[in-house]
């Protein structure tokens, strides 16, 4: 194993040095639907009515997400991104809707969103307009936060263009006060590390202490090769980045493209449980009126949710990388792990991976009860640290496990159990 791992199994055990923003939000990571990678900057609501910006699409995303399990399944906030508001502020400098898209106002979505049991996300900027050249929130940052509560929306993605890079923690930092000086509850999604970086390695105490998560890389496409890439940035930053993150605040890859059109399903296999490993909210972008039921289930596997949501809240990281395989483990409550296997070749056929080539495996002294998720879940039983156990990964796909030990306390009680 090598020492950058080392180092991070050893801060992964500790409780993050850093308090996280103290608003109560964010115990677990998020989960929710955004808008941005399938609906982009769609405004033409007169020849595509169905997909343009507009309160129609998040109120049918709002009930779709109640009628199709969404909701059960633990997805709770419906997220506007870029390109909802007016090009112009109102007589008193707040932001206001686009009136034909949003005829009811954003207050009358939040209302519509709330009767159905879900939470309401808005977007807005931290520079002088938007990426979409929409009024950002520089000089208004109070003004900005105050019309959210009083919206009664539930959650602020707050990106990063159009300010100087070296004034970006300081406005990030002013609308988390901003928004806490509300009053209201409001998660605090934050762009503040994947503008720093370009220039300088950024202050992850400070954004710790500022959001409840934050994106530290490119935005995701709807490509395998995309999804590639921010596994790659995180796995080559993970001493920086895994240490940071922790209940209250967690790093961002980007949103879920699962159920649309450039993944295969073996890829979004292994998009759902790495992103469930790296305890990244849960963010799907994507058509939840018209989605492949087989994307659906993957989306709704209530296995996997519960290790995205584990209540330890450690981040995962990769901790092995040869013959085309990357191995990723993530320390789960009760002692137990989580590991993904990916096969990163995208040729041939299923390729075979012993058990026991994970650095983790070590803890199955004396035993371990072992479960397969992903491909297909499966019970594969009692095993010990000398097993022969192989899975066989699929190209660009991912094999998911956990992995519980059983102490001799354990295998006495269950034996006296089964003698008595």
């Amino acid at each position: 194993m090598s020492k950058t791992v080392l180092l991070i199994v050893v801060l992964s055990l500790r409780s993050p040095a850093v308090e996280a923003l103290d608003n109560g939000l964010a115990l677990k990571p998020t989960m929710g639907w955004l808008h941005w990678e399938r609906f982009m900057c769609n405004t033409d609501c007169d020849t595509d009515p169905d997909n343009c910006i507009s309160e129609r699409l998040y109120m049918q995303m709002a009930d779709v997400m109640v009628k199709e399990g969404w909701k059960e399944a633990g997805y709770e906030y419906v997220c506007i991104d870029d390109c909802w508001p007016s090009l112009q502020r109102d007589a008193q400098g707040r932001l206001q809707a686009d009136p034909k898209r949003f005829p009811g106002g954003i207050k009358k979505l939040a209302d519509y969103v709330h009767s159905k049991g879900l939470k309401l996300g808005i977007y807005a900027d931290v520079g002088e307009k938007t990426c979409a050249g929409y009024p950002g929130s520089q000089g208004y940052y109070e003004t900005d936060a105050q019309t959210f509560a009083d919206w009664d929306v539930d959650l602020l993605k707050f990106d990063g263009c159009n300010l100087k890079w070296t004034l970006i923690g300081e406005g990030y930092i002013k609308m988390s006060k901003a928004l806490n000086k509300t009053g209201r509850s409001i998660l605090y999604s934050c762009e503040w590390p994947l503008y720093e970086w370009p220039f300088q390695k950024p202050n992850y105490t400070a954004i710790r202490e500022t959001c409840n998560h934050w994106r530290n890389f490119n935005d995701v496409f709807d490509s395998w090769s995309s999804v590639k890439s921010i596994l790659e940035w995180t796995a080559s930053h993970q001493d920086i980045v895994v240490p940071s993150a922790g209940p209250g605040g967690w790093n961002d890859p980007d949103m879920l493209v699962i159920g649309n059109f450039g993944l295969s399903h073996d890829q979004q296999e292994s998009q759902m449980a790495l992103w469930a490993i790296m305890a990244a909210p849960l963010l799907m972008s994507n058509d939840l009126r018209d989605i492949c039921p087989r994307s659906k289930e993957l989306l709704q596997n209530r296995r996997i949710i519960d290790i995205s949501q584990d209540p330890l809240g450690k981040q995962g990281y990769r901790s092995a990388k040869g013959n085309s395989f990357e191995v990723w483990e993530r320390p789960l409550s009760k002692n137990r792990l989580a590991v993904a296997v990916l096969n990163q070749q995208e040729i041939g056929g299923p390729r075979r991976f012993a058990v026991s080539d994970v650095p983790g495996w070590k803890f199955c002294e004396p035993q371990c009860n072992v479960t397969l998720i992903l491909p297909q879940y499966k019970e594969m039983g009692v095993q010990t640290k000398e097993s022969k156990l192989i899975l066989y990964v699929n190209p660009s796909g991912t094999a998911l496990l956990t992995v519980t030990p059983i102490s001799k306390d354990i295998r006495r009680l269950h034996w006296k159990k089964h003698t008595s």
